[in-house]
């Protein structure tokens, strides 16, 4: 009678369980924080005082997608029998949202209670270890590990996420030897050597690589076909593109919008530009990428003007203005910008709450400074939370450009104190150009003999 009891007593509870968990997949479909907060609190007063392990995990993977730390490590403190899912879910959000430090730190911590990693697990965390801090040991480690759990080198999933890790780290001596030791080389594998060859600046090793996959019986895909064309712009080697093109055309990867930016990308680069309008004329869906795409091969082609215009255009088709949107309009633009227009654009930027990205803002302080709008330019480049090399080259560039020499001493001493960022020969050449036009040639010098 009391075994009857407790189970029509459990039956409702699991029932309620299953259903929140339902509510909360749907939170995490439609990226909902109120809904998931909401199925989380009736969770909280039904099923107290602990909740399903099974739910919990739910509201880890939640909170971890929606890129809400505090609330994903607090939901996972507060399962009692955490599992390698809940981890996993943990792991892998803070990894995607940059947060490498908290996803190798959970990693460590499901070692110490005994759960182990699985093929899911490990590539999160080989995505963590590409991010981490200079000189971390964390990828030689995990890949120590994966080979103790026998996921390497005949996973091909783990297998591709420590490769694309150690390609990131600049280690490209053991991500060969790992690539080489890999018995099943799918075209994900390929894919890694292909795009990871065109970021570093190795366009040839794209293209050879893209033959050994064909070599191998593999066919490419998107990714593959797009690296291709990458390569061939960093090579400037229209005749290779082309013929490729041919291929791409014939396979039906022509019709895919990324393949079609890439397309106009190389045109671009190779100074074919009115080839390049035809692709993207021809496109049947275009996103925010094929709009920049088209702005830059304008503006490498120095039609600064035709590039202003497909900014327009894209703002007419009803495309929200992005970073990589704003930024490319004003780096490419800032020559043909008056200053008015260039603070029309700087209040785009703040309603689309991207002034802060360190790429509109080193591009605001560039036109702003070739615009002779440098007290507009000094107060975006001080109220920048960081700042890289292009922002600090602006900065002085800017005062360069009206013969301040004093102003771009002072923030010349202030980067090389910050010793966060070192100068380059375009920083020298500004400072110099700065000195000469302000008479302080012989200070300009000296900073430079540094």
């Amino acid at each position: 009678m009391h075994r009857a009891a407790a189970a029509t007593v459990a039956a409702p509870q699991a029932t309620d369980a299953q259903l929140l968990a339902g509510a909360v997949e749907a939170a995490i479909a439609t990226r909902s924080a109120r809904l998931g907060r909401a199925a989380h609190a009736r969770a909280l007063r039904l099923l107290s005082p602990a909740l399903p392990p099974f739910l919990c995990a739910h509201l880890v993977n939640l909170y971890s997608k929606l890129d809400l730390p505090g609330a994903a490590a607090a939901s996972l403190a507060a399962d009692p029998s955490p599992t390698v899912v809940s981890y996993t879910a943990f792991i892998s959000g803070a990894a995607q949202h940059a947060r490498p430090l908290q996803a190798l730190s959970a990693f460590a911590a499901m070692l110490r209670l005994g759960l182990r990693p699985n093929d899911f697990t490990f590539p999160s965390a080989f995505k963590a270890a590409a991010s981490a801090p200079p000189r971390s040991a964390a990828g030689t480690q995990l890949h120590a590990l994966a080979l103790r759990f026998g996921y390497l080198p005949d996973d091909a999933f783990v297998s591709c996420a420590a490769l694309d890790m150690y390609f990131k780290t600049g280690c490209l001596a053991l991500a060969r030897r790992l690539f080489d030791e890999m018995p099943n080389r799918n075209v994900v594998a390929w894919n890694a050597v292909m795009t990871n060859a065109v970021l570093d600046g190795r366009p040839l090793e794209t293209v050879e690589a893209y033959f050994g996959l064909r070599g191998a019986g593999g066919m490419p895909n998107v990714v593959s076909v797009c690296a291709f064309f990458n390569a061939c712009a960093g090579m400037t080697n229209l005749s290779l593109g082309e013929q490729f093109y041919g291929f791409v055309a014939k396979c039906g990867f022509g019709k895919d919008v990324s393949v079609s930016n890439s397309v106009v990308d190389f045109y671009g680069k190779c100074r074919c530009v009115g080839k390049a309008r035809a692709v993207f004329d021809g496109m049947g869906v275009r996103n925010n990428v094929s709009w920049c795409s088209m702005v830059v091969a304008y503006a490498q082609n120095g039609a600064e003007e035709e590039a202003f215009f497909v900014y327009l255009g894209a703002r007419r088709a009803g495309e929200e203005p992005t970073d990589f949107m704003v930024s490319s309009v004003l780096t490419t633009c800032a020559g043909l910008l008056g200053l008015d227009l260039g603070r029309a654009l700087h209040a785009v930027a703040v309603r689309s709450c991207i002034d802060s990205n360190i790429f509109v803002a080193s591009a605001l302080v560039d036109m702003y400074g070739k615009c002779g709008g440098i007290e507009d330019a000094e107060q975006v480049f001080f109220e920048m939370p960081q700042r890289n090399l292009v922002t600090w080259n602006a900065m002085i560039g800017g005062y360069a450009h009206i013969g301040d020499a004093h102003n771009a001493l002072s923030v010349f001493d202030k980067m090389i104190m910050g010793q966060e960022t070192a100068p380059n020969y375009i920083t020298l050449v500004n400072v110099l150009t700065a000195c000469s036009r302000g008479g302080l040639t012989k200070e300009g010098n000296g900073r430079a003999s540094l």
